[in-house]
């Protein structure tokens, strides 16, 4: 998608904090964390929301998931406790219409389901 801005960052086209990047999945600090800890886990393959994936992105979606996984180990939080986050669609409060995936640690998260 040419106006994805989570395509451009993907591309270099625009900057981010990397913290982890392999042939599947890259991932960066949310410019405007909800938690000390607010890593964004986006797919480099263009997927608009969980609704539009299909059979075929099992392995995908799985490997989303570990990579959190990972991730919350080598931040120092998988120990006290980390969320994964997804929302599908513009009522859920999607914006950046790219599947993506908020692990946040940090917080106790009391009013959230």
């Amino acid at each position: 998608m040419n106006n994805c801005i989570f395509c451009k960052i993907i591309k270099g086209e625009i900057p981010s904090q990397k913290i982890y990047e392999d042939d599947l999945v890259y991932a960066f600090h949310d410019i405007a964390p909800a938690a000390p800890v607010h890593i964004l886990i986006i797919p480099k393959t263009h997927i608009p929301c969980l609704q539009e994936t299909e059979p075929t992105h099992q392995a995908l979606l799985g490997h989303i998931l570990l990579t959190a996984k990972k991730l919350a180990s080598e931040l120092g939080v998988a120990e006290e406790g980390y969320r994964i986050v997804n929302n599908c669609g513009e009522k859920s409060g999607q914006t950046v219409f790219h599947l993506h995936f908020h692990l946040l640690a940090g917080d106790t998260f009391s009013k959230l389901v």
